[in-house]
């Protein structure tokens, strides 16, 4: 220590301060120099690892990092200008790096949720059963929590009373409330949809109690973007999902082929014939589920025809395909029916006229 103080006597004691400040940064400088070199050893020996959470704690942490690094040295070197200039330039240097640092470390949890986030999304299909919109909504609101509370910390440390701002934001929370309840509305509305999941992003869903029908492009936090089958983009504010019923077709396990088919009352000998032809034909379809609901049967005289109808399932549960294969049984029925020596019905009437004699007058 003394052969620094006699190296350094030559330094007139004025500017002996300026030369610690040197110090200072040049020593920082060091470290920031060090500290990404660790963390850029740290990142490939994580690569190396099965486990994803040392990755994301080292990616979260590797800005933060350097920058508490520099605040801390360049909050010392301003204490050192402060302590011997006495400029008010410097006299809140330990706030502003108190600041920095808590807004350092916010990052750094910010960042951690966001890996995590990823990481579940990543890996959904394998072993998360929430689905990507939970995820992204819980995300979110812990993100948004992290912040606020942050808040809160950083106007403590500027001397505001924490006390003092939650009372006035209760009150203006009020206020507010009633000024946006809409906005608040849609902003529940959104969260119910992420959390209850009725429909997802890609599904096709519909209202009866709305013009409402296409595929969801986009849930948002006040609107969800669907897009109608004419291309249309339509824009449903959140809160209308907790008052309507939604039905949503991209979740169906199967489809319904349901038909009333009508024969001549000429051909009602054959329609037993028919009935059992129709119903071991689509046991034999390779597109129908066996497995569902399957009947096949007489149902009524109707004014112009016999009727039976035809109750059963597909395998699919796609538009095109669905109306391809109900296309395939229907022709098939109408072949059944010719088999038979029958015919389909169509509306008929039968005019009966009564001949009567003219009267003579004399």
């Amino acid at each position: 220590m003394q052969e620094i103080k006699d190296y350094l006597s030559w330094i007139e004691p004025e500017s002996l301060w300026m030369v610690q400040v040197f110090t200072v940064v040049l020593i920082t400088a060091i470290a920031n120099l060090l500290v990404k070199k660790l963390i850029v050893r740290l990142l490939k020996q994580s690569g190396k690892t099965k486990t994803r959470w040392d990755d994301i704690v080292i990616h979260a942490c590797s800005q933060p990092v350097n920058w508490i690094v520099w605040l801390i040295g360049l909050g010392l070197a301003s204490r050192i200008i402060y302590h011997e200039t006495q400029s008010q330039i410097f006299a809140s240097a330990d706030t502003i790096r108190d600041i920095g640092i808590l807004v350092s470390i916010t990052w750094f949890i910010l960042g951690l949720i966001k890996g995590t986030e990823q990481d579940y999304i990543h890996n959904q299909r394998k072993h998360v059963r929430m689905d990507k919109h939970t995820i992204e909504a819980v995300s979110k609101l812990i993100r948004l929590a992290t912040i606020i509370t942050a808040g809160l910390i950083i106007l403590q440390n500027l001397g505001y009373s924490i006390s003092g701002v939650l009372a006035f934001g209760g009150v203006g929370g009020i206020a507010i409330g009633f000024a946006a309840k809409d906005l608040l509305a849609n902003f529940f509305g959104g969260l119910i949809v992420y959390l209850d999941r009725p429909f997802a992003t890609g599904d096709w869903i519909r209202s009866p109690d709305r013009k409402i029908e296409g595929t969801v492009e986009k849930i948002g936090w006040r609107v969800t973007q669907i897009r109608t089958f004419d291309k249309r983009p339509l824009y449903v504010p959140n809160s209308i999902f907790t008052t309507i019923i939604v039905e949503n077709p991209s979740r169906m396990a199967n489809r319904r082929i349901y038909e009333t088919i009508g024969l001549r009352y000429d051909d009602i000998k054959q329609i037993q014939n028919i009935v059992k032809s129709v119903k071991g034909m689509l046991k034999q379809h390779p597109e129908i589920d066996t497995a569902q609901t399957m009947i096949v049967n007489f149902n009524e005289f109707s004014d112009s025809s016999v009727d039976f109808f035809v109750y059963t399932f597909t395998k699919t549960t796609d538009w095109v395909l669905f109306h391809e294969i109900k296309q395939d049984v229907l022709l098939k029925i109408a072949e059944i029916i010719e088999q038979n020596q029958a015919e389909i019905a169509f509306p008929t009437q039968t005019l009966h006229l009564q001949s009567q004699n003219n009267a003579e007058y004399a």
